[in-house]
């Protein structure tokens, strides 16, 4: 079997020059290195005490479903603002070229649950960080954070400082 990193595919100057875009459609486009990707960013779990997966759209979804699914937790999933039916807390957070907001079920994390956020990549940190302050706002715990790629080049770890965080891969550049 090919190693994890063979399966994503890498795009020079995407979406500028000088950057090199890192794919996951490839990951998910092949049976083999979607099974890998999952079973490597699980392995990161297996001594973790967690009562909730939480992730955000649309790539957390795609791994945290089936991670929660295979160790028997619940999904929560962070959307963009506007997307959920029911009562949400939101947070707004600024991006490189801008800001974005996220929202979560109010009563999706309950008081002293134990969480678990699964997503694709970090790049920045800003996401995970805007993540970690609702999971935190609501009274849960979030104890690992764990991705299928990093970027680390543009030092998101700083922001998620304090945090267990593992990668299956990491990008020395960014």
């Amino acid at each position: 079997m090919k190693q994890i990193e063979e399966y994503v595919r890498s795009i020079p100057d995407f979406p500028e020059k000088g950057i090199i875009f890192r794919d996951v459609t490839s990951v998910l486009e092949d049976a083999d290195g979607l099974r890998l990707a999952i079973d490597l960013m699980q392995e990161n779990l297996k001594d973790i005490e967690f009562d909730v997966v939480a992730g955000p759209e649309s790539r957390g979804f795609i791994f945290g479903v089936p991670i929660a699914y295979n160790m028997h937790k619940s999904f929560v999933p962070v959307r963009k603002k506007g997307k959920l039916p029911c009562e949400t807390v939101s947070i707004k957070y600024d991006l490189e070229y801008g800001s974005a907001e996220i929202e979560m079920h109010k009563d999706s994390i309950k008081p002293g649950q134990k969480v678990v956020i699964i997503d694709d990549l970090m790049a920045t940190g800003g996401t995970m960080e805007a993540i970690i302050k609702l999971i935190e706002g609501m009274g849960g715990e979030v104890v690992k954070i764990v991705f299928l790629m990093e970027l680390a080049g543009l030092e998101g770890r700083k922001k998620l400082s304090g945090y267990d965080v593992d990668s299956v891969i990491i990008y020395p550049g960014n």
